[in-house]
């Protein structure tokens, strides 16, 4: 619809110009209150077509076949008034057919053939006659020679344009086609491995379960108690399989197999605040230098995946730079941005054109690069970005940028 407004106001402009040349300079006389209403109808056709495209609704095959009606209808009362099929401009019907056949459906296009064959009939028999002036009598050959010529030019230069722009387009829409059938497979296989942690969740259950009773047996055993380097082992055995514990009922509870007491509401600043400060108990001594400067803090919904994420994130960190990791978080506009920076070697070339692909990684282990990619996967189901870059004096830095309508929904603000 828009290249067909663009093109009507190269339509608009093109006759006014052949309008204004063949009246006063060439002094042919020509109905000029009717012309301009014709003229008049099209600009208003276009501004109502705008309004139409500023709302963003959804233009349909019919919609577009009534436009290029009305563009033909236009065209017919300008080439009636101005000599009918005599008129050198009588072959612009079939620019009005090849838009047709680029832009509506088959049986349009068809009705088009039909109904410009039909007009270009009607005008060899109906028409104003032009009142030719004495002085042009023996140029009318020339002047409908110079009128095909410039008709040609015209018609040659809004089909390159108008076929260059649909080929733009076209290409566009393949490379968004291929981005969503790529993103389907990422999700698909996202959706897999949901099902086999989901399922690997529930087995670790019992044995995790077990072993806890064991080691609550152990504690009450005089022999071993009695020993405070097997009594610290065994407390932390237990501390280490609490820790499981929680990881397995986390990821019940993300696949919707358990519920815990429902929804918490709490604020950005302090849900990044017990994240962090979550992660730093249970990778000490890990070395965090975090601050928070989200001014206003903002109400939203505590979300278990995006604390995942947010964990992925500082372990990949940790594993790059187990001296120092850096966490800034911080608002821009209605958009959260926590940026985690490390100081160890940085990406490789080829890992920042991938950000995101699965089984990407420079860690070379089997399942290796898999952090990454849910990590990206998470914060674009809930509206946001990744972005990852080296600094320039080394380390690394990956910027999760999150929109404030996804986290107070809990969702994706697109859904």
């Amino acid at each position: 619809m828009l290249l067909l407004v663009q093109l009507r106001w190269l339509a608009v402009i093109g006759q006014i110009l052949t309008i204004v040349y063949v009246h006063f300079v060439l002094a042919i006389a020509l109905p000029l209150a009717e012309m301009a209403a014709v003229l008049g109808f099209l600009v208003l056709l276009n501004i109502v077509s705008l309004l139409r495209q500023m709302r963003r609704q959804a233009i349909s095959n019919s919609e577009l076949f009534l436009e290029l009606m009305l563009d033909v209808s236009a065209l017919t009362l300008q080439l009636y008034l101005s000599g009918g099929a005599s008129n050198p401009f009588v072959s612009l019907y079939l620019l009005q057919v090849i838009l047709g056949a680029v832009l509506v459906d088959a049986w349009s296009a068809w009705m088009l053939v039909l109904v410009t064959s039909g007009c270009f009939l009607f005008l060899t028999f109906s028409f104003r006659a032009l009142d030719m002036p004495q002085a042009h009598s023996g140029e009318l050959l020339g002047l409908h020679i110079q009128g095909m010529f410039i008709c040609y030019v015209l018609a040659a230069t809004l089909l390159v344009f108008f076929v260059t722009r649909i080929q733009h387009n076209l290409k566009a829409r393949d490379a968004r086609l291929a981005e969503l059938r790529q993103r389907s497979v990422e999700e698909d296989h996202i959706v897999r491995m949901g099902l086999l942690a989901s399922g690997a969740a529930h087995e670790l259950g019992t044995p995790l379960s077990t072993l806890s009773v064991i080691l609550s047996d152990w504690q009450r055993m005089p022999q071993l108690g009695a020993d405070p380097e097997i009594a610290g082992e065994i407390a932390e055995m237990q501390s280490q399989l609490d820790r499981c514990k929680a990881i397995v009922s986390g990821i019940l509870i993300s696949s919707g197999d358990a519920r815990g007491e429902g929804t918490i509401r709490t604020t950005a600043t302090r849900f990044l605040d017990d994240t962090v400060s979550e992660w730093r108990e249970t990778r000490s001594p890990a070395v965090i230098d975090y601050s928070s400067l989200i001014e206003p803090d903002a109400a939203i919904i505590s979300d278990t995946a995006l604390k995942q994420v947010i964990f992925n994130i500082l372990d990949n960190a940790l594993e790059a730079s187990p001296g120092w990791i850096g966490v800034v978080a911080g608002r821009q506009a209605d958009t959260i941005v926590i940026a985690v920076s490390d100081a160890g070697p940085g990406f490789e070339p080829a890992m920042l054109e991938t950000l995101g692909k699965p089984y990407r990684s420079s860690k070379g282990r089997p399942g290796g690069g898999l952090g990454l990619f849910l990590v990206v996967n998470v914060i674009r189901k809930l509206g946001g970005t990744v972005s990852a870059e080296n600094g320039a004096d080394g380390g690394a830095c990956v910027t999760l940028a999150l929109p404030l309508a996804s986290l107070a929904t809990g969702g994706d603000p697109g859904h």
